[in-house]
């Protein structure tokens, strides 16, 4: 079986280093300006124009690390608690992120100044035109200072946001890859990404007639779902550097941002909300809890769909691997099990996730939740393989040789008489394979799908807020789990009872 840490041992340990106060981590250098860093250890989103800035700072004599995360609230939510020195990020991120926070501080002294552009896969230069030309023809009208004025604005704030032109004749869709926990520059807003880059980026599909379709997914993710033709562009606060360029191309700039240094002074708690004030505003305000909801229900359509999937691939697989050991026949067919059974079981599922959306389907339009029931019901096949082997193996010699005195031939013996038995036998450890299948979903936000951890990132990222979200689903899986430990302890208590 499978040996994952469970995730509400993890939920319920993140909560008590946040809720009592986790021991500080940093080095605890004082960070005034950019001249201090070296020796410190820094906070980045994996993957930004602050990580790549950083890594070459990395490990060198002053001992420089840097602590990389998938979210920029993550790397906020650890400087909070003093587990890092400061975190380097885009200026409006950072402005948006540390709101309300009365311990976080941003340095006046810029880190390092940057264009954002939008990245479009190499070969397609006729859509990088089309781009181009619509970008020059929003810049000249003011709609680019119009939509920034919207987001940012000290006087303008929310009072002229893009309104798509009437009459406009969509030919077909743009479908758009970003990371949606970057404001103001993409982020949820009533179960919808908005923000400067959304609202620019319709603005660019109204220009070239394409209706726009919002795929958000990691932002490490975000280059490899445009070079693959999962997306048609990039659009995430990117910036365009050399490296980067060697995998994709860029529009031109839409607009000029720097990077900044965010530090602890100490100063204060920042959140001060009660209980019940921090409940309503992570789950209650603007009806997040459908994140969590949404989440559920497609976590428990893969969960069912591929552990049905994954059944009828382990026993096809056990049927021919026991087939082989009996009887020495299906050569060919064994050597292929092994074979499966061997790089699936050797190789992690997150891997074995992204190689089938990126690679297998790299050229092939798949709906994600169908992706996701793919590989875990490849993955789960494996494992079940072996567990009906097992079972199967576990009955003694001589039901076959009964079976075979009886006149049945090889295929009836197994049927009739061997697989009923071992069927029975490993029903209760098919019930743990399902139980930790629907744990081992929660890694399919790294292709973009909406499932339960996904829906408490979502959350996460829109409030700032670990504690609550990250209880709320360690508490739901928890719940799933017992639930699914009850059904399979009663099946075992009915089972030896029929064997009385």
């Amino acid at each position: 079986m499978k040996k994952k840490l469970s995730l509400l041992l993890l939920g319920l340990t993140t909560a008590l280093m946040i809720g009592c106060g986790a021991k500080a981590e940093s080095t605890g250098k004082q960070i005034n300006s950019a001249d201090d860093l070296e020796g410190a250890k820094i906070g980045v989103q994996l993957g930004t124009i602050g990580d790549i800035y950083v890594s070459d700072m990395e490990g060198d004599e002053a001992g420089t690390t840097v602590e990389r995360y998938n979210k920029i609230t993550d790397a906020v939510q650890a400087l909070r608690q003093g587990k890092i020195d400061c975190v380097i990020v885009d200026e409006q991120p950072a402005i948006a992120t540390t709101k309300d926070e009365k311990n976080l501080e941003i340095l006046e002294e810029p880190f390092e100044l940057e264009e954002y552009a939008i990245c479009i896969a190499k070969d397609n230069n006729e859509l990088l035109e089309k781009v181009n030309g619509a970008l020059a023809e929003l810049k000249e009208e003011g709609v680019i200072d119009q939509i920034n004025a919207n987001y940012i604005g000290d006087d303008t704030k929310g009072t002229c946001p893009y309104v798509s032109p009437e009459g406009i004749e969509y030919t077909g869709t743009l479908v758009v890859a970003t990371n949606a926990a970057f404001p103001p520059y993409e982020y949820y807003e009533e179960s919808k990404p908005v923000g400067i880059d959304m609202e620019l980026i319709k603005a660019v599909g109204d220009k070239i007639g394409l209706q726009v379709k919002i795929e958000d997914i990691e932002f490490d993710s975000i280059i490899n779902a445009v070079d693959s033709h999962k997306a048609d562009v990039g659009i995430a606060g990117m910036t365009m550097t050399e490296e980067r360029l060697k995998s994709i191309n860029f529009s031109d700039p839409y607009t000029t941002s720097k990077q900044v240094i965010i530090v602890n002074n100490g100063a204060g708690a920042g959140n001060s909300l009660g209980f019940v004030d921090n409940f309503k505003r992570n789950f209650v305000d603007d009806n997040r809890w459908n994140y969590l909801f949404k989440g559920l229900i497609n976590t428990l359509i893969i969960a069912l769909c591929a552990v049905v999937a994954g059944v009828i691939i382990g026993f096809l697989v056990a049927i021919v691997r026991v087939t082989y050991d009996k009887t020495g026949s299906m050569v060919f067919l064994n050597a292929i099990c092994k074979l499966y059974l061997t790089i699936i079981r050797g190789t992690p599922m997150m891997i074995q996730l992204l190689i089938i959306y990126y690679v297998v389907f790299k050229a092939v339009n798949v709906p994600k939740i169908l992706v996701a029931i793919i590989a875990f019901a490849i993955n789960s096949g494996a494992y079940v393989a072996e567990i009906m082997r097992g079972g199967i193996m576990s009955i003694d010699g001589g039901q076959m040789e009964a079976g075979r005195s009886l006149g049945l031939d090889y295929k009836q013996t197994m049927t009739s008489i061997i697989l009923p038995q071992a069927v029975k036998n490993v029903l209760p450890a098919l019930g743990n394979e399902f139980i930790s299948l629907i744990k081992e979903t929660s890694i399919c936000g790294y292709i973009g799908l909406m499932d339960l951890t996904r829906g408490g990132d979502i959350i996460r990222s829109i409030t700032y807020e670990a504690f609550l979200p990250l209880i709320a689903v360690a508490l739901i899986y928890l719940i799933i789990v017992q639930v699914l430990n009850m059904g399979v302890g009663k099946l075992e208590k009915s089972l030896r009872k029929s064997e009385q």
